[in-house]
């Protein structure tokens, strides 16, 4: 999720369209791995011992047009449902939800991942992401971004990107990759201190070298925060919101953490 107006992906990857052909099997290697935090959303209710919810219209730093209010996501069926409607609060035209574990779950390292399904439509921002625990003294783009999975309108391709102060300002390194958006599928990152690798349901579309803090990449060694959260127009997407399409949900079956034992 951009906290700029930002159109192209730069520094390290030119963006090479990837195809993918279909699900694979994920199983998380538990010789190497374990799971160390999880939310399966079992209950009936969001768990806000692990997630804060954040609210309001400020645009976010990407002119978004929604308002964020926490009535937004709800827990059913083992499923959290983050739904953007045609609502008007304030200023805004429309509402939705954001949430983050800042200040309550932060990790350094390991493999976060969450399996969701994604609805289409002109004007709509689905995202999975993490920013660095410190954005509250630096700021962004000083603190890191890992953005595990944004989608935008009606494409069919997955966008997977890190975004840092490279020494001299804002730099990004990123990919896409086709996909079919409208079914579940499992979206990661693997993050090591040499690495930050993207996945879609196991298969690897993109790779960022951070070892020894190559590329002033500083920024992915510090502890991060895990954000989620339903856009409705904005700098990237255009302001044009089919609003034929809301309501409109984003469905979250869970978010797991595993680090290296």
């Amino acid at each position: 999720m951009k906290n700029v107006c930002l159109f192209a992906f730069a520094f390290l990857t030119l963006p090479v369209c990837r195809v993918y052909a279909g699900e694979s099997n994920l199983a998380t290697d538990t010789m190497h791995y374990q799971l160390v935090w999880a939310d399966e959303f079992k209950g009936n209710r969001v768990d806000t011992t692990a997630w804060l919810f954040e609210t309001g219209n400020s645009g976010w730093g990407n002119n978004e047009q929604e308002f964020y209010q926490a009535s937004n996501a709800t827990v059913k069926n083992g499923n959290l449902i983050i739904t953007a409607r045609k609502e008007a609060v304030g200023t805004a035209s429309y509402t939705s939800a954001r949430m983050k574990t800042q200040g309550k779950k932060k990790f350094l390292y390991g493999r976060i991942e969450a399996r969701i399904k994604i609805p289409v439509g002109q004007g709509l921002w689905p995202a999975f992401w993490m920013l660095g625990e410190n954005i509250a003294t630096v700021g962004w783009p000083k603190s890191g971004e890992i953005d595990i999975m944004e989608h935008i309108n009606t494409d069919s391709l997955l966008y997977g990107t890190a975004h840092w102060d490279g020494g001299k300002g804002h730099v990004q390194s990123g990919d896409t990759i086709l996909f079919s958006p409208s079914v579940y599928h499992v979206y990661d990152v693997e993050w090591t201190p040499e690495n930050i690798i993207w996945h879609i349901d196991g298969k690897e579309y993109h790779r960022l070298n951070i070892a020894n803090s190559a590329h002033n990449t500083a920024a992915f060694h510090q502890p991060f925060f895990i954000l989620l959260n339903f856009a409705v127009g904005g700098n990237w997407p255009g302001h044009k919101i089919d609003e034929s399409k809301l309501p409109a949900s984003m469905y979250v079956d869970y978010v797991r953490v595993y680090q290296l034992k």
